[in-house]
């Protein structure tokens, strides 16, 4: 109702105006002769005024000038209300041409121009008075902006800023590295300099936040540019990577805190669509260790793809309980099945093969903490290499036609239990593929942010509790990627393979796990080492200051996807390796103890390239 009564009273203003205009005019039009203009046009006026006010307010009402909200009225606006005073007035000269009424053209005209002036003029001080209400003129109140990135993006957070007083927020300073702009003012908010000067600019003008509006900009200067941002006490937040916004559109409301993933300088994925959707739509997929980090996000993807029939095989019921009832949700016409299995017990993963016949198998399912697996490393054992190797015979079995691994960067040269049994795993797969008509294949990459167990989730709980942050060593590196990166990638992989393919993820730069912890910290609004310590703790066992992404003899060659490269093939021998394999599994019946003694020595057996037999 209150919306209706503005609008009527705006439509009255309007009448009032177009009424006046064509007065005004017709004083202009003969120097304020009232009496000559009485005396010659009166009677026809009184009708023009009628034609004039009907077609006039007709046009703003189709235009929807009465619906628009003023109090943020810009650019589009103003072009409305431009359309609508043009067209108006074409279409008052094109009536009164047909009809017995006498005018001058040139008060036509004038009249449009005087009516623009004041109705434009009514319509844009309303939106200033309002802006003033809602300001109130405490300007001491308003938080005090910094925006980085003086392109469209930054154009558009700027002009918001000023259209929404309620934010109480008001860019102070833009920072742009392209010299050309500098002095320069965008909206009012002067250009002040590039990203070396943020932390003057930040101390000048006592900004309170900044906003990194750079959503086409690549991660690793995101990230450079998030290391300067925060040499200041500002808060820091951004908008995300353009590819993240789903309708391009950028606004205000997309700003976000900074996030981890933000800062670890990767790119985008891009991936193959129509190439995976060749192997994976209309095909029965089974994914084990389905309830897991990496599993799940595989049932996700694959989920997308139209399978025939996925089926999700995990141990621990809940995890598999989680994804299940995600999927039902999210993709109802699926036919999903989820089984409760363990991979070590051979004959129910061959009752699993001989029942669904799966055509593409992810074999997620391992054991993979480091120092828990140094402690109990038979059951590293158990699943890794024996339950690897049950999965991979009924795969054979039962005509699976692609095997893709999930491995591991602790697979190469391997200093710990857990990593030289993925180790080992790889070298089922490739032995077995030699004389099988599955193509099986490993893909090889380092620590995913996220997954269950890893260190951020850890360094986010030590956070919560307000510390200390345990690290181990000040030097220790590991390469990291996101979840769904990681999985796309491995999706990709498994439609490239041949078989006996170990496929290794470009990984980027390895990150400094003291790093990590540092901008952990500050991204919790902490500042670290004052409100947060951090504590060195020692490599614990097994444990390598820097993983590698691949063996000396293995070598690396490219292939069509420029983050997906693949390892010469190091084929093993056979029957060398299911003569070491009875000795691991005697050894666990019989001396469980002597297991790491039997790694230790004969880890050239898991290093070395062994002869290939013909």
């Amino acid at each position: 109702m209150r919306r209706v009564f503005k609008a009527l009273v705006i439509g009255a203003i309007d009448i009032l105006i177009i009424n006046a205009s064509f007065l005004i005019a017709f004083l202009l039009r003969y120097d304020g002769n009232v009496s000559y203009i009485v005396s010659s046009y009166a009677k026809d006026t009184w009708y023009i005024l009628i034609i004039v006010t009907i077609i006039k307010l007709a046009c703003f009402i189709l235009l929807k000038l009465y619906t628009s909200l003023w109090m943020y009225a810009g650019m589009y606006e103003a072009m409305m209300l431009g359309l609508a005073l043009i067209t108006g007035n074409a279409v008052v000269v094109a009536t009164v041409s047909f009809l017995p009424l006498s005018a001058p053209l040139s008060v036509f005209i004038t009249a449009f121009f005087v009516e623009t002036l004041f109705i434009g003029g009514t319509r844009f001080m309303y939106r200033f008075m309002r802006r003033i209400k809602y300001k109130g003129f405490d300007k001491n109140s308003a938080k005090r902006l910094m925006i980085i990135g003086g392109g469209e993006a930054g154009s558009v957070i700027v002009r918001e800023l000023q259209q929404s007083p309620y934010l109480n927020s008001k860019a102070v300073a833009i920072i742009d590295d392209n010299k050309a702009k500098r002095g320069m003012k965008l909206h009012g908010v002067p250009i002040v300099g590039d990203r070396h000067d943020i932390v003057r600019v930040a101390k000048e003008k006592d900004i309170d936040e900044i906003i990194i509006a750079m959503p086409s900009a690549p991660k690793k200067e995101i990230s450079a540019i998030y290391n300067e941002c925060m040499k200041t006490n500002c808060k820091v937040r951004m908008l995300p990577s353009i590819s993240h916004i789903i309708d391009g559109r950028v606004s205000i409301k997309r700003v976000r805190d900074v996030e981890l993933e933000d800062l670890l300088g990767r790119e985008p994925v891009k991936v193959d669509l129509k190439e995976i959707a060749a192997y994976l739509k209309g095909k029965v997929i089974l994914v084990t260790g389905g309830g897991g980090s990496i599993g799940s996000e595989l049932c996700r993807q694959i989920a997308g793809f139209s399978p025939e029939r996925l089926i999700i095989l995990d141990y621990y019921e809940n995890n598999a309980f989680d994804i299940q009832n995600e999927l039902k949700f999210n993709y109802p016409g699926l036919d999903l099945k989820v089984v409760i299995a363990n991979i070590r017990e051979r004959p129910r993963i061959d009752e699993i093969f001989r029942q669904y016949r799966p055509e593409v198998v992810f074999h997620a399912a391992a054991h993979k903490h480091v120092p828990l697996m140094e402690e109990n490393p038979q059951e590293a054992i158990k699943s890794n290499v024996f339950g690897t190797l049950n999965v991979v015979e009924s795969a054979d079995r039962y005509g699976t036609s692609r095997f893709i691994l999930i491995s591991t960067d602790k697979a190469v040269n391997p200093t710990n239990v857990m990593g030289a049994t993925k180790r080992i795993a790889e070298m089922i797969i490739q032995a077995t593929g030699r004389h099988s008509k599955t193509r099986f294949a490993a893909v090889r990459f380092g620590n995913v942010l996220g997954s269950n167990g890893s260190v951020v989730p850890l360094f986010k709980k030590q956070i919560e509790r307000g510390g200390p942050v345990t690290v181990t060593h000040p030097e220790v590196a590991r390469y990291f990627m996101t979840i769904p990166e990681a999985v796309q990638l491995v999706i990709q992989a498994g439609a490239m393979a041949e078989g006996g393919e170990i496929f290794v993820l470009d990984m980027g730069q390895p990150v400094k796990i003291y790093d990590l912890a540092k901008n952990l910290i500050r991204l919790s609004g902490y500042k670290p080492d004052e409100d947060i310590k951090i504590i060195f703790t020692g490599l614990r066992p097994g444990e390598k200051l820097y993983e590698e992404l691949l063996l000396k003899e293995e070598g690396l060659r490219t292939t069509k996807h420029d983050k997906i490269f693949v390892a010469k093939p190091i084929f093993t021998d056979s029957a060398l390796l299911k003569r070491e394999l009875d000795v691991l599994r005697e050894l666990l019946i019989e001396d469980e103890d002597g297991i790491i003694d039997y790694i230790s020595v004969n880890a050239g057996l898991f290093l070395t390239e062994s002869p290939v037999k013909n």
